[in-house]
């Protein structure tokens, strides 16, 4: 029988090394997905010379950067390309644009294409994941963040969740920081995080781990 774990990362750089963590674990690409959020704008659907992958937003398409240390387009990505050739883009009320890949993606762009909202909420609630957990992880994505979800089984849980916490974001002080600037639960009425905002975001964390 399997459970579904769930960790939420301040970016997709850190969300994709663990994601390589979990397959070096021996997890299968159809157990994991990944769903990041693309309000920096850096990823885009189509391959032209027009569009990037800037992760680190240096300016420079980070596919190209991987070629040129003999990298493969799933490296530069940051993943395996078992799981990330089915990047897609789609928009989440309240979230904003995201990409995602796996069987959560699938997930929610059935929910999407049916109209619904809340699509993150109701997933992860319908999976095992707590009212206030997913909340947590919907404003998490809102604000620039990446959510990895995992199926495991009973035996593999506590050695695969040791992977995911080693740099995964500490949902209770999360939670709590969020509620100490007002925030009180995720609201899909609300604007999505701009580009410049996201970067204030991760700006006041990382001086808290300072």
């Amino acid at each position: 029988m399997s459970i579904i774990i769930s960790r939420l990362f301040d970016d997709y750089v850190t969300a994709s090394e663990a994601v390589r963590a979990l397959e070096a674990a021996g997890v299968r690409h159809n157990d994991i997905s990944i769903v990041a959020s693309n309000a920096e704008g850096w990823y885009a659907p189509d391959r032209s010379a027009a569009s990037r992958v800037d992760r680190d937003r240096d300016g420079t398409d980070d596919r190209a950067e991987g070629a040129a240390t003999g990298a493969g387009l799933g490296a530069a990505l940051g993943g395996a390309a078992g799981l990330l050739a089915g990047l897609g883009l789609m928009a989440i009320p309240g979230i904003g644009p995201v990409v995602a890949a796996g069987w959560l993606a699938s997930t929610l762009a059935g929910a999407a294409a049916g109209g619904a909202t809340g699509g993150v909420i109701g997933a992860l609630t319908q999976m095992g994941v707590s009212d206030e957990d997913a909340e947590v992880y919907a404003e998490g994505l809102r604000r620039g963040g990446t959510l990895v979800t995992v199926r495991v089984s009973d035996a593999d849980r506590a050695r695969l969740e040791a992977v995911l916490d080693r740099s995964a974001v500490n949902l209770r002080d999360r939670s709590l920081a969020y509620r100490q600037s007002g925030w009180s639960r995720f609201d899909t009425s609300s604007a999505p995080y701009t580009a410049d905002q996201v970067k204030r975001e991760r700006n006041l964390y990382r001086r808290s781990a300072a």
